[in-house]
């Protein structure tokens, strides 16, 4: 399977940014559309964002309009570029292959992203 490594997290005020990246072992991932997920405390993991592999986004209407999808498959990287972040975003992130959660790709430890004053 493809392994995936989130990292960019950390400690924000409102209003802040925040830049995570996320990494894969295998560059096959270039041909599978990518998503960021997040999961705060007491509630279950949702899409935020995702990408397709000819690079169409679709954002979780909570995020619209503040956060940013991209991919380099050159480097087997995915971003996810976060703005005007709210408390409301505090959250474990990860990525992972939409679509191919399990099949094909896997759960790590996500990068955590706290937003409080």
């Amino acid at each position: 399977q493809v392994q995936l490594v989130e990292s960019g997290g950390g400690l924000v005020q409102p209003g802040g940014s925040l830049r995570l990246s996320c990494t894969a072992s295998r560059s096959i991932l270039s041909i599978y559309p990518m998503g960021w997920y997040r999961q705060a405390p007491g509630k279950q993991r949702e899409l935020v964002a995702s990408i397709t592999s000819g690079g169409v986004t679709n954002y979780a209407d909570s995020v619209k309009g503040r956060f940013t999808i991209s991919r380099d498959n050159a480097k087997n990287t995915v971003y996810l570029q976060m703005n005007s972040l709210k408390p409301e975003d505090t959250a474990v992130y990860y990525c992972n292959l939409e679509g191919f959660e399990v099949e094909l790709g896997s759960w790590g430890q996500g990068t955590q992203v706290t937003v409080s004053s």
